[in-house]
């Protein structure tokens, strides 16, 4: 006998709802096998002991093997390479029987053909109602397209790695190739000088030397260019040889200093100016007091700082004047001094005064002029060497605080022996 369901349907007397329902369930059960076996991941389980119960086909599939070469026959440990069996009894086991659990652990599975499988596992311990462990479950991913991923990052970082001691190594040979070889000798003067790189990455403005003009006569600068870089650079070596060339035709300290400006502000005076500061000295011994007279001509450089013999120290008032290339006509402050047995003369670039003090701590207090005003008078009397090993240990108390290069250039006029002493 034959039924018709309210819409229209017709079906065999006795099927409906839970026909449905079975089938349903069927099918439900079908597709769990289904998942299980062809799922993206590998799936294994093993006893306590790691033999392999139960394998699905992905892992198979990926390995090469074939189930019966597997099930009842091989360890889990069996399926991987020397250094993660090593790992595996060392770390993975260990850990697995004391957590329960163990997830995200990179190795290497060996497949039959003998190559190699980065994957990434996963293994719980199965328990029994009593909380007895029954077998471990375990999920394995492919981690081929991740390690493939890790070693182009790898390589890229090697790659920026060389480039960057590339960049490096050429910064420190640019660096060297504006700053002079050696000082010149200068009878009965003492001198030393430091540069002090903040970042071995870029080239930086200041420069410094020590020439001889005349016969009797030195010439000797010390200025910071704007910026960092190749465009600095340029502006420095400019600046450096202008300098040299300029005291050669006229070593009248103010004349040298307008004829930088000059040079500067008709190379530079269009939308990427480029200006310096810049203190000048002419040396010239002194034949009556001993010692030397210095004649120093300044734009806009920080003032440079006498330690006397007699244990005072003081800026020289060379205050103000104006940055040079910056205005066609800039004003320029000069200054004589006598350079005096016993006494050292120090000229610096503002990276010391402006270092941050407490750095590491995240402090943002500078040096400041004061500072090191205290500092000279610490020192005095002292030598040029002396000068600038106390300086480059005061740089080194600044660690990364110091975030502009420095240069440093100290002369002394040492005592006779019959003035020591006295």
């Amino acid at each position: 006998m034959c039924k018709t369901d309210d819409d229209g349907r017709e079906g065999q007397e006795g099927e409906g709802p839970v026909d449905d329902q079975a089938q349903f369930s069927a099918l439900l059960e079908d597709s769990a096998e289904d998942l299980y076996e062809h799922a993206p991941c590998g799936y294994l389980s093993t006893q306590l002991d790691g033999r392999i119960a139960k394998v699905n086909t992905t892992l198979l599939n990926w390995l090469g093997h074939r189930r019966e070469d597997l099930v009842g026959r091989k360890h889990f440990s069996d399926l991987l390479t020397v250094g993660g069996r090593l790992y595996h009894e060392t770390h993975f086991a260990p850990l697995l029987r004391m957590q329960g659990q163990i997830s995200g652990i990179a190795l290497e599975l060996k497949a039959a053909d003998g190559t190699r499988l980065p994957v990434l596992v996963t293994s719980t311990v199965k328990t029994g109602s009593d909380g007895q462990p029954l077998l471990i479950r375990t999920t394995i991913f492919d981690a081929r397209d991740r390690r493939a991923y890790e070693t182009e990052l790898l390589r890229a970082r090697r790659e920026a790695d060389l480039e960057r001691d590339r960049l490096q190594v050429l910064a420190t040979t640019l660096q060297k190739t504006l700053l002079p070889p050696a000082l010149a000798n200068v009878p009965g003067l003492d001198v030393s000088a430091y540069y002090h790189i903040a970042s071995v990455d870029e080239v930086g403005g200041d420069f410094y030397d020590l020439f001889p003009l005349t016969t009797g006569t030195w010439g000797l600068f010390l200025g910071d260019v704007c910026g960092k870089g190749a465009a600095a650079a340029a502006v420095t070596s400019l600046a450096r040889y202008t300098l040299r060339a300029a005291a050669v035709y006229d070593p009248d300290p103010a004349a040298v200093l307008a004829n930088l400006n000059a040079v500067l502000n008709h190379e530079y005076n269009g939308t990427d100016p480029r200006f310096c500061t810049v203190i000048y000295g002419l040396l010239t011994p002194d034949e009556n007091r001993g010692g030397f007279r210095i004649t120093l001509a300044s734009g806009g450089h920080p003032p440079a700082l006498l330690m006397r013999a007699d244990g005072t120290a003081d800026y020289l008032p060379t205050p103000g004047g104006q940055l040079i290339g910056v205005l066609p006509d800039p004003h320029i402050t000069t200054t004589t001094i006598h350079l005096a047995p016993g006494d050292t003369l120090l000229l610096h670039t503002d990276g010391l005064t402006e270092a941050h003090t407490h750095a590491a701590t995240g402090g943002k207090e500078r040096y400041g002029d004061d500072a090191l005003l205290d500092f000279a008078r610490a020192l005095a009397p002292t030598t040029a060497s002396d000068t600038i090993g106390a300086v480059r240990d005061l740089l080194d108390t600044f660690g990364t605080g110091v975030d502009d290069d420095t240069a440093v250039l100290a002369v002394h006029a040492p005592r006779t022996p019959s003035e020591e002493q006295q």
